[in-house]
């Protein structure tokens, strides 16, 4: 098995958690997991490319790609104004597949300042003890990721 979504959906499939069995519900689960890996994953993942790791800093490419995951985390802080996870009133697999994208949002070098909706699920998601074993797993010689996300930066193993 390959992709994440797709592991994340057959492990919430097998286990009955984080993904509803009623239809509708089931549904905007699937959906914000689909707009993170169709928009987070992909426009953050080359903000980081440009921003962080490219040889030559082509400013038109940093800008592109910043502006586009800024667009698209203001989408998730709109879809938050009026949910306490992207699912709606659960946790989910789509919180999973999207929390650590942003909460490496400076690595980027795009901000959340102004994002409170945003902000505010961070805490909320961060604060779940599976989601802090999780973030804790990956250690480098000098520090975790929980450490990486209170700088802003990535973890390099």
């Amino acid at each position: 098995m390959f992709e994440s979504g797709a592991i994340l959906i057959y492990l919430a499939e097998k286990s009955g958690k984080f993904l509803p069995t009623d239809v509708k519900r089931r549904s905007t689960v699937i959906q914000w997991l689909m707009f993170q890996m169709s928009g987070i994953g992909p426009m953050q993942g080359q903000a980081h490319v440009f921003f962080r790791y490219a040889p030559e800093k082509i400013d038109y490419a940093i800008g592109r790609y910043q502006r586009e995951t800024k667009r698209l985390y203001t989408v998730l802080d709109t879809r938050l104004a009026d949910n306490e996870y992207l699912g709606g009133d659960f946790y989910s697999i789509a919180d999973m597949a999207t929390y650590p994208w942003v909460a490496l949002h400076n690595w980027a070098g795009v901000g959340i300042d102004d994002l409170e909706n945003l902000r505010r699920w961070m805490t909320t998601v961060r604060r779940r003890p599976g989601v802090t074993r999780g973030m804790d797993i990956p250690k480098s010689k000098k520090e975790n990721v929980g450490e990486a996300e209170k700088r802003g930066s990535a973890l390099l193993v």
